[in-house]
């Protein structure tokens, strides 16, 4: 049977209720309705009573796109949430994502409470940086690689608003700068990688995670200095547990590996589904 993981909610985030294909959240003081697949099943509040709760609501159209809906005149489009000490900056895009998953809180605690400062630390598919922001301000050296660059510099206007300086900026495909770390025979104590299911390349190379993951473990796993950690979170539809299971025991042998599911609970009850969580201790 998985195993599941459960993310809480903190005082500036909450999974209010999902439910009928969309997920209600307080981000500070501002309440957005998403898009969410696996809510499926029934919110516990009627739709009604969301609309009457939320500032935004994203409408999605083709693809990834759409445009957001303002419920309440004065909402603001961009604004500011706290996590510890750190500051991130939130703001409605062309897509449903404001910035920040805030189903990783988890591993932000992990990644908080098992770094130090004289470590190395290598954040993969970096999106905005929280991560980044989190180990920078453990004192941990910090490599923040991302393919976007309008992602690197909204993560570093993260690490700004966050008081911290020094993180290493890397504008590449992951998997690429991945595999010249390890030809430099470069080691990390602590590795975390977030890869969505489909993505571009900094030179906008197409490639599919079933394709990629395989490199992507046994290089992370080469990259890996005694006693580090590595922090794996995989979402996508055509890639199963079973899969992931199967690379595991592949490539992590006489490793300590925790595999489960990650999920949320909303305050109204609901349990929600974000993908697979893998984390290895060497």
């Amino acid at each position: 049977m998985n195993t599941r993981t459960f993310s809480d909610s903190w005082d500036q985030y909450e999974l209010i209720d999902a439910g009928g294909g969309k997920k209600l959240e307080r981000w500070g003081n501002v309440i957005t309705i998403r898009p969410e697949v696996q809510a499926y099943f029934k919110s516990e509040l009627p739709f009604s009573e969301w609309n009457k709760m939320a500032n935004w609501e994203f409408l999605p159209s083709t693809g990834q796109s759409g445009k957001w809906k303002c419920l309440k005149k004065g909402s603001p489009a961009e604004w500011k949430i706290g996590y510890k000490r750190m500051q991130f900056q939130l703001q409605i895009t062309q897509f449903k994502h404001l910035g920040l998953f805030p189903e990783q809180r988890t591993n932000w605690d992990y990644i908080d409470e098992n770094l130090k400062s004289e470590d190395k630390f290598l954040n993969l598919f970096a999106y905005t940086g929280a991560a980044s922001c989190i180990a920078r301000n453990r004192g941990a050296e910090t490599f923040h690689v991302d393919s976007v660059k309008q992602l690197i510099s909204w993560a570093k206007t993260n690490m700004e608003l966050s008081r911290l300086l020094n993180i290493k900026w890397v504008h590449e495909d992951a998997l690429k700068f991945a595999e010249r770390e390890n030809k430099r025979a470069h080691h990390y104590q602590g590795i975390v990688m977030d890869p969505p299911a489909w993505g571009i390349g900094a030179k906008g190379e197409k490639w599919k995670l079933e394709d990629k993951i395989d490199q992507l473990l046994a290089v992370a796993r080469d990259l890996m200095s005694e006693n580090a950690f590595l922090i794996v979170n995989t979402y996508s539809p055509t890639f199963t547990f079973e899969m992931l299971t199967e690379l595991v025991d592949l490539y992590f042998e006489g490793m300590q590996a925790e595999l489960s599911e990650l999920w949320m609970k909303t305050t109204t009850g609901k349990e929600l589904y974000f993908g697979n969580l893998l984390r290895v201790k060497k």
